[in-house]
């Protein structure tokens, strides 16, 4: 995707950003060619890891169970707090860890840095949602991302919700399926959705393959207070 410099704005739909972000992905993500669902801005400099959206996405309306088997509400639970909402799957083998641990590192070094207090970065849900939830359980959802940062929040429940929410934010995701070599593979979006702690709206978005731990340092503190990355 050709960067654009501060001066330029280019509108594209949604599922064009996308899709285009999908060309420089592994196994683990994939366009589904269906209907634009938003329309945005591309606002980026040649050191502008995030596309920023003319006309943010909704946050998803998704009830699933957490790690510790509990009932938990996206929108209820997140009101108002700044969010990172990402798809994936535990067994993935390279972009989803990747993702995960990215965010981790520039949390850690935000707050050694003191580029932000701890009181500010504790507001931050960073929420993964599972796109294998047959293997991943609340149990084993909770043991991978305890690995990665205890303070993540991670949501299983059944595939028909979770793709449909998906959906909503420009992410397909496909049902799990068995390769030859036995291996089994979630195809999924592998976009981060950063949504503003003003409007509870998605407003900015990362490939996960694409953004650096640098990318989220530099991002966040702005993130945290729902201001264009």
């Amino acid at each position: 995707m050709r960067k654009l410099t501060k001066q330029t704005t280019k509108t594209l739909s949604a599922a064009a950003v996308l899709t285009a972000a999908a060309l420089t992905l592994s196994a683990c993500g994939g366009g589904d060619g269906k209907k634009p669902v938003a329309e945005v801005s591309m606002e980026s400099g040649k050191d502008k890891a995030a596309t920023v959206l003319d006309r943010p996405f909704k946050k998803p309306d998704l009830v699933l169970k957490d790690t510790h088997g509990k009932k938990y509400d996206l929108r209820e639970q997140t009101k108002g707090k700044p969010v990172l909402l990402y798809y994936g799957y535990t067994n993935c083998p390279d972009v989803c860890p990747l993702t995960m641990s990215n965010i981790a590192v520039a949390k850690k070094t935000l707050l050694q840095k003191k580029t932000v207090t701890k009181a500010e970065l504790d507001k931050l849900q960073v929420v993964f949602v599972t796109t294998d939830p047959e293997r991943d359980t609340s149990k084993e959802l909770g043991k991978w991302l305890k690995a990665q940062d205890p303070e993540f929040i991670g949501l299983t429940g059944d595939f028909p919700t979770i793709q449909a929410s998906g959906r909503t934010v420009g992410i397909n995701v496909e049902p799990s399926k068995k390769l030859k070599n036995g291996k089994i593979e979630s195809m999924h979006g592998t976009q981060v959705i950063a949504f503003s702690p003003k409007t509870d709206a998605g407003y900015a978005v990362y490939n996960g393959k694409d953004a650096t731990a640098k990318d989220y340092e530099q991002d966040l503190p702005k993130i945290l207070k729902g201001q264009n990355p």
